[in-house]
């Protein structure tokens, strides 16, 4: 698909990855519908972008289905049509336990993780139909192809999402001009990353150096989605993990215990001592 005057819905647009992919599309000379909870940080995309006539801001949570399914009626008012659907937006799980996480950050993270884009994908899906051609992207991560200690309901969550996203492009391939793209990305240096660094008591400067510029990734997105590719891995250490996984699932596991797990189990060895 040619990126030239098709109108993108972008969620998470408010910041990070989100904004990047705002922004690139833009750039690319698309009108973009830009979804996020913080209608704040959606102002500031919009006064970043290169051309602020494409761009209209919208706030909303993808984690309320019903808001959810009256957007694409904001999204066609403002822009006549819509030709694709980038789900960007999710949250983080603190580096913690399945023992010390509760149930109500468990129950968000399911929520905006993965039921977030479920919901957006249903509510768009009909739309895209519609049109010559029409792409989904879906945001899933390096924790559903490993697992990282502390990140479990988060690992899960975009786990789930990718198994969704594959599945999705399976019941459209060959019924439908709509493809499906699932990206998993490493570490990306956004605010989301910056705290769970600080929460493992690493130097900024050391894990900024080992993440990828959200303005890098989000032109790979951008361009995976728009030659249809069905999965797409970026960032070394999300590519260094798919390799060594497809050979041994227990040796990726033991790198990314030794990698992070240390730092996330003393710290709540140490707390468990001190209460």
């Amino acid at each position: 698909m040619q990126v030239a005057e098709k109108v993108f819905v972008v969620t998470g647009a408010g910041n990070g990855i989100g904004r990047c992919v705002a922004q690139e599309l833009i750039d690319r000379g698309a009108f973009v519908a830009g979804a996020d909870l913080d209608e704040q940080a959606l102002a500031g995309t919009a006064g970043l972008v290169s051309d602020s006539s494409r761009f209209t801001a919208h706030t909303l949570d993808i984690a309320d289905r019903d808001a959810v399914a009256t957007f694409p009626a904001t999204v066609l008012a403002a822009h006549g049509r819509v030709d694709g659907l980038f789900n960007i937006a999710g949250i983080a799980q603190e580096l913690q336990t399945i023992a010390d996480l509760g149930d109500t950050r468990i129950e968000t993270l399911m929520q905006v993780n993965f039921f977030g884009a479920v919901w957006m994908t249903r509510a768009f899906l009909p739309h895209l139909l519609q049109r010559p051609a029409g792409v989904v992207l879906n945001t899933s991560s390096l924790s559903a192809i490993v697992p990282v200690p502390g990140s479990a309901v988060y690992g899960a969550s975009k786990a789930a999402l990718a198994l969704y996203s594959y599945g999705l492009a399976q019941d459209l391939r060959g019924r439908s001009n709509v493809t499906v793209t699932t990206v998993l990305p490493g570490s990306v240096w956004t605010d989301l990353v910056r705290k769970v660094s600080q929460q493992m008591g690493a130097p900024e400067n050391v894990a900024k150096a080992f993440s990828g510029k959200p303005e890098t990734v989000a032109r790979r997105i951008v361009d995976a989605t728009m030659k249809g590719r069905g999965r797409v891995v970026i960032g070394k250490d999300a590519r260094v993990y798919d390799v060594v996984r497809r050979f041994s699932t227990r040796a990726a596991d033991r790198l990314s215990y030794l990698q992070v797990g240390h730092a996330v189990y003393r710290k709540r060895t140490d707390a468990v001592r001190h209460r």
